[in-house]
């Protein structure tokens, strides 16, 4: 009995596990991206920390992932996720040169 028990803890745990979706985080330092371009699937979500000394201003405008942070001080971080397929065009509105590329795949 005890072996049937744990054998379903393990099967739903390994379920569990596989329902969540995946995060890449992603750092502003020195007024830059951590990176400039990154992979991920469909509903899976960036963290955007940052690691400056300065506030960001997250954002895109790329239709179907569109989303503005607003003003995220030093310290703080935020979940993204993105919803539809395609390139994501990912930007700081304070800081124009701050730039990168989330590919969302199906």
């Amino acid at each position: 009995m005890r072996t049937i028990a744990l054998f379903t803890c393990v099967i739903v745990t390994g379920f569990s596990v596989g329902a969540y979706a995946a995060t890449e985080v992603i750092h502003q330092q020195g007024r830059v991206f951590s990176a400039e371009s990154i992979s991920i699937k469909k509903g899976d979500a960036v963290t955007f920390l940052n690691d400056d000394s300065v506030p960001h201003n997250i954002m895109s405008a790329t239709k179907g992932n569109e989303f503005n942070l607003g003003s995220q001080a030093p310290g703080i971080s935020t979940d993204v996720t993105f919803k539809e397929a395609g390139d994501v065009q990912v930007i700081c509105a304070i800081h124009p040169r701050m730039k990168m590329m989330v590919k969302v795949m199906d």
